[in-house]
């Protein structure tokens, strides 16, 4: 396994759990600056923020829509995270790429 992917394993799973393993993992990240904990910290990022839309929408009166994106929602963080354990840079199926757009300076 390439040494950069295995020195960012941990810092990468991190960033998956929730807002204070995301912000963990960019302080664990920012000395290093490894390419694998970043790229995971971008999918987690974007996460994040479909997961803050994804509570809005229940908030404001649609949950049977919200179920079923959060439903969707956990699909994607289950595979990002395990994207992370198996020390994959795989973006999350059709958002991914758009993530690492988005946060290409994180």
């Amino acid at each position: 396994m390439n040494d950069s992917i295995q020195e960012g394993k941990t810092a990468a799973i991190i960033s998956y759990l929730w807002w204070p393993g995301l912000i963990i993992a960019f302080v664990m990240n920012n000395k290093a600056q490894n390419s694998f904990t970043s790229f995971h910290i971008r999918q987690s990022i974007g996460l994040s923020i479909l997961s803050f839309g994804i509570g809005l929408l229940t908030k404001f009166g649609i949950p049977t829509i919200a179920d079923i994106l959060f439903l969707g929602f956990f699909v994607f963080w289950i595979i990002g995270i395990l994207g992370a354990i198996k020390g994959i840079e795989k973006p999350i199926p059709y958002i991914g790429e758009l993530f690492q757009d988005w946060f290409k300076n994180i």
